[in-house]
């Protein structure tokens, strides 16, 4: 099945999807709050549809589960061999605040692990994209594009602007005993996996609640670079397709 998908497909959908968002953006939106109180505007749908449209019409066969369509339920699900894994907008929070650090995530799911994974940010123009055993790359440059060989004299750590939990600053804390200097950078949306994909970060840790969509493009990438997304509990990888889709605590590294 993955060597059937055209991963030029895809980027070019999320391209579509965020020239979308783009037009959205730059005017006065409309926002909603979701039953948990998480954001909703109307680039998040647009992104959906044409998301959801354009992959139902080039891969019908396969199923869809995005942060922005009806919940599948598990036992629908358990049983899928392959699925697409979708957030229209990763960062709506940091849409909103206009700050620029929002992704397009389409992710390609193969039982519970990432095997295609496209992120793409509309305000940065910064394409990433992975395929199992093919590589991972940001706009056409492979990745790793920088390598950290001195970590314990200096060590680049990436955390969540919207989301540092106390647990994640004390984590943060204890890393700053195993090296000279601790660079610390603020992040928003699943652009903090890419930056340890491409090597502009050490290390990220979240020991704070996402969900499967927030993070299965990008895991893809991060594993295609050559690096992990792990449980923080066990160092076991995060797995897709649970029957709570929410995500353990991880570090990518």
């Amino acid at each position: 099945m993955l060597d059937q998908i055209n991963q030029k497909d895809i980027v070019n959908i999320a391209k579509e999807a965020g020239d979308a968002i783009m037009k959205i953006y730059d005017r006065d939106f409309t926002i909603e709050y979701k039953d948990d109180k998480s954001p909703l505007t109307e680039a998040d749908l647009k992104s959906n549809e044409i998301i959801c449209s354009a992959l139902a019409t080039l891969y019908p066969d396969i199923p869809i589960l995005s942060e922005e369509n009806k919940e599948v339920p598990y036992v629908d699900r358990k049983d899928w061999d392959y699925f697409w894994l979708i957030d229209p907008i990763d960062g709506t929070k940091e849409f909103i605040k206009k700050t620029g650090e929002f992704t397009v995530n389409i992710a390609l799911i193969h039982k519970d692990e990432p095997v295609l994974g496209v992120v793409y940010a509309p305000v940065l123009e910064d394409m990433y994209y992975a395929k199992k055993d093919m590589g991972a790359y940001k706009n056409d440059e492979r990745l790793p594009i920088k390598k950290n060989i001195e970590a314990e004299r200096e060590l680049n750590v990436v955390a969540s602007i919207s989301h540092l939990s106390e647990e994640t600053q004390t984590f943060i804390d204890e890393l700053a005993l195993s090296t000279e200097k601790l660079n610390l950078v603020s992040k928003g949306s699943s652009l903090k996996l890419c930056m340890v994909a491409e090597g502009t970060a050490d290390i990220y840790p979240r020991l704070a609640p996402t969900m499967e969509w927030d993070t299965g493009a990008a895991h893809a990438i991060v594993i295609e670079s050559g690096k992990q997304v792990v449980q923080y509990e066990n160092d076991k990888p995060v797995v897709y397709n649970k029957k709570n889709l929410l995500n353990p605590w991880f570090v990518v590294r």
